[in-house]
């Protein structure tokens, strides 16, 4: 069974390239483009801390494959981690798998050679591989050797994180994306009160677009961002 599906897993229709906003991350972009396309680098290592959009990179890098008539797959480690890991068995039939938290695996003997397995089949079959850490292959605590020195066999980015300004406009851009109207002012204000993480500020928009609707506004001011967070 196609491990996506045995973990229940769909990909969010608003997990493309084109709503990651890029701040000094335009190389990582063009390399994961290239790489679901089939037109550039096949193996690629992203790391970043947490929230930093390691899981929208994935699953937009997923529907840039489908959208060019390839196969992919997208599967978290975290939560595969518990099924085993003949679900990795296979994946060298399709174009590209994506592999998210690969770090959650470190230290397990039996999935770290399952894993070490299938960079093998995956790069017989030429079949694209884009993996997300929260640290450098260099830093992962693995057992397996051969396994780091597959992880180097691609070209590693460690995702850069958003300016304060990069953060403002995202808001502002995801506020428009759902209709909403969120100036300078209130945006600078939901910085300043709440997660600064890229997940989080993506969550609290989604919260507010939904809480606008309840309230039948579509302007988010400083008093109803405030009457929302409970500030």
């Amino acid at each position: 069974m196609n491990p996506q599906l045995a973990l229940g897993i769909t990909l969010r229709d608003d997990a493309s390239l084109a709503t990651f906003t890029p701040g000094d991350n335009a190389q990582l972009l063009a390399a994961l483009q290239g790489c679901a396309r089939a037109q550039g680098e096949p193996f690629l290592y992203l790391w970043g801390s947490d929230g930093c959009g390691k899981t929208h990179l994935l699953q937009a890098a997923c529907q840039c494959a489908s959208q060019a008539g390839r196969s992919a797959l997208y599967l978290p480690l975290n939560e595969a981690h518990a099924l085993g890991p003949d679900i990795l068995n296979d994946l060298e039939s399709l174009d590209l798998v994506c592999i998210d938290d690969i770090d959650a695996i470190a230290g397990d003997q039996a999935w770290e050679e399952a894993l070490f397995h299938l960079y093998n089949r995956l790069r017989a079959n030429q079949t694209g591989l884009i993996t997300t850490a929260g640290c450098s292959p260099l830093t992962l605590p693995l057992k397996l050797a051969d396994l780091r020195s597959r992880l180097g066999w691609g070209v590693c980015y460690q995702i850069n994180p958003l300016s304060d300004e990069q953060k403002r406009q995202l808001l502002i851009n995801e506020a428009q994306r759902r209709g909403l109207m969120l100036n300078d002012d209130t945006a600078a204000y939901i910085l300043r009160h709440t997660q600064r993480d890229v997940g989080s500020l993506k969550a609290l928009i989604e919260r507010l677009d939904h809480a606008s609707l309840a309230a039948q506004r579509r302007q988010l001011t400083i008093p109803f961002v405030k009457t929302c967070l409970g500030l």
